[in-house]
């Protein structure tokens, strides 16, 4: 049932890519509201919005994010823009100069998910990504399982050899975070350290921790 769901799933966004054209405007409008929303927190928390390939393709995803930050006067380098490895495979010469576009205005480019789709160092040679975030997949087996241990630790080696930080996704017990420190993972997120939040209470969220290094929030 659940792999007819996911097709479903699948088939449904693919018909709104391609048949309505909806996820470039719902992406333009999420990017805008997430500016808004990250000018009402403190100076040094960012916001993490992920990217879809279809919004690459759309050849408008600078327009929107200039506008983004225009709207909302936000600092550009307060927000970080996610994508997966999937958004290299096609005409990967075009989505370089994108990147590129998006870092002259200061904006932050990570990779997510790294490690699970169509995996390429050259990714990591051909644009220096400013963060790289180690799937969830290989976190939950990071304690007890040798293969995502040792997963985890190439992947921090590589990119602390790189001078790239690195975010351990869906941490979710204290074993798993510490195994994390040891490996020199730079930063981790997850229902350990805190749950999604509607936006009305990150920023009261915020306030009770005021000496802690958050980071960023990220925007799905």
């Amino acid at each position: 049932m659940s792999t007819w769901i996911q097709r479903l799933r699948s088939v449904a966004r693919e018909w709104v890519n391609t048949e309505t054209g909806l996820i470039g405007a719902i992406g333009a409008w999420v990017l805008k509201q997430a500016c808004l929303d990250a000018t009402c927190w403190p100076e040094e928390v960012g916001i993490a919005v992920n990217i879809s390939a279809v919004q690459f393709r759309s050849r408008s995803l600078v327009l929107d994010v200039a506008a983004a930050l225009g709207a909302s006067n936000l600092r550009p380098s307060r927000l970080e823009l996610e994508i997966t490895e999937s958004v290299m495979l096609h005409d990967t010469g075009a989505v370089i100069d994108t990147l590129q576009k998006l870092r002259s205005m200061g904006v932050k480019i990570v990779m997510d998910d790294f490690g699970t789709g169509y995996s390429s160092l050259a990714y990591l040679t051909r644009f220096a990504f400013d963060k790289v975030k180690i799937d969830r997949s290989f976190v939950r087996g990071i304690v007890d399982q040798n293969d995502c241990l040792a997963i985890v630790r190439a992947i921090t080696s590589l990119c602390s050899s790189l001078n790239i930080p690195t975010t351990a996704e869906g941490v979710e017990t204290d074993a798993q975070l510490q195994r994390l420190r040891n490996e020199n993972c730079t930063e981790a997120q997850g229902y350990l350290l805190g749950r999604p939040l509607p936006v009305e209470a990150v920023k009261a969220t915020l306030a009770r921790y005021p000496n802690e290094n958050i980071g960023a929030i990220a925007i799905a």
